[in-house]
């Protein structure tokens, strides 16, 4: 009887610890986002009181720009030093040391001083801290999402992975709430305005503090992950990542990766404002309408494709969406550039449909790569495989300007979907299943 008891209680004890990993893992994810969100939502109407008055509208541009790439330069950056460390010293305290950090150069950011204080030194602080917010972010999900996937149950890293990622669409859902609250309560006309001075400073130290509250949440509740204690931990420089199983490993994920992150830029960058603004002309209100509804959906979608990874297989998953992607996603695509006349609640749903495509991928991704690499190496190969490959689709701007010297404008935007698409399937044929993969043995 003692001893069914104390089963019992060793079993409880390390679901405990699973569940306290999974959601560490989530709410990592979520406050990534929200923080990577908050300049693109809540800074851009206030970058005017970090530059002077009179600037060229290219310049201004330039400036504007130069606050999100050094964010996501910082990135990779990260994810090599905080994926390191978490194969050295441990995923929690890995985790816990990036989120500090990026909850300490988000507060700093509030307390930035403006261009009528500090003159153009304003504006290069906060580009400095941005980037140094970049660094820590690449750190935050390198250490947090190998930890969370080491305590599931093989039959549950589908699921687990997909649960980690579906964090994003709903930091998206929860910043544009807090901006649109900010913009109707807090008056917005200029680098004088309450808005320009102070109200753009409140969502980051809600972001500082969602931060805090993480690192306290990993000290008090996240064990070490008991996969890592148990390995090896030999010691691994950062030119092992590129040499023999791992370096084949890390290459193919690449690839793979450089595809996928191309088709996802088309959703989360160019659909929202290009195409739904520019091309097809609707109003703030419409996109933003469109954009909740379609991340609300994302939100269960990216789940349902992490059971159905789990259930095929997450290659066979990739090399059946993959050209889906090509075949529906490309026809859907092309339904919406050319759907001006539509009526809105049918864009709504075609954005829809377009968006769960061609973002399924991701919904199996998390689980994949962690996979792909073995637990000496594990935080080291999914930070570097997830963050490293962002950059080369980061430049989609330039690859459309190139390709319009063959094709119109918006045949570009079709174009590199299907090219993103193609590279990510050639990426995942590649590579081996991973769904059997025992994390406590060497691939």
């Amino acid at each position: 009887m003692t001893s069914q008891v104390q089963s019992t209680v060793e079993k409880s004890k390390i679901v405990e610890k699973r569940n306290a990993a999974i959601k560490g893992a989530f709410f990592t994810e979520f406050v990534d986002m929200f923080d990577i969100y908050l300049p693109t939502i809540i800074l851009t109407p206030a970058l005017s009181y970090f530059q002077p008055e009179e600037l060229p509208q290219g310049m201004a541009g330039i400036l504007t720009s130069l606050v999100f790439v050094t964010t996501l330069l910082g990135r990779p950056l990260g994810a090599t030093i905080f994926g390191a460390l978490g194969d050295k010293i441990g995923r929690r305290k890995a985790t816990i040391s990036s989120v500090l950090g990026f909850g300490i150069i988000t507060f700093l950011i509030a307390l930035l001083p403006g261009y009528s204080s500090i003159g153009i030194t304003a504006y290069w602080l906060l580009v400095l801290l941005r980037f140094l917010d970049g660094v820590f972010l690449g750190g935050g999900y390198t250490g947090s999402h190998p930890l969370a996937m080491e305590y599931s149950e093989k039959h549950q890293r589908g699921f687990v992975g997909a649960f980690i990622l579906s964090a994003f669409p709903l930091a998206y859902i929860v910043i544009n709430l807090l901006g649109l609250a900010a913009f109707a309560l807090i008056p917005q006309a200029g680098p004088d305005s309450p808005y320009a001075v102070w109200g753009w400073r409140i969502p980051f130290v809600i972001g500082a503090l969602l931060a805090f509250w993480l690192a306290a949440y990993y000290i008090r509740k996240v064990p070490e992950s008991e996969t890592w204690e148990s390995s090896k931990k030999e010691k691994n420089s950062l030119a092992s990542m590129f040499r023999g199983k791992t370096g084949r490993s890390f290459f193919q994920v690449f690839i793979m990766m450089t595809g996928f992150w191309l088709t996802q830029n088309i959703v989360t960058l160019i659909l929202p404002t290009t195409v739904l603004r520019t091309i097809l002309g609707l109003d703030g209100i419409q996109v933003t309408l469109t954009l909740f509804i379609s991340y609300a959906v994302l939100f269960g979608s990216y789940i349902a494709a992490g059971v159905i990874g789990q259930k095929i297989g997450r290659r066979r998953f990739f090399l059946i969406l993959g050209p889906a992607i090509v075949l529906v996603g490309s026809v859907l695509l092309a339904i919406i550039l050319n759907g001006k006349a539509l009526p809105l609640p049918l864009i709504m749903l075609l954005v829809v449909l377009f968006s769960v495509i061609v973002t399924a991928p991701w919904g199996v991704i998390v689980t994949y790569i962690n996979e792909r690499f073995t637990t000496e190496v594990r935080a080291s190969g999914f930070g570097l495989g997830f963050s490293a490959s962002v950059v080369l689709p980061s430049f989609y701007a330039f690859y459309m300007n190139w390709l319009g010297g063959i094709m119109s404008y918006n045949s570009t935007i079709i174009a590199l979907l299907i090219i993103g698409a193609v590279i990510g399937t050639v990426g995942a044929y590649l590579g081996p299943e991973t769904k059997d993969v025992d994390f406590n043995q060497a691939e």
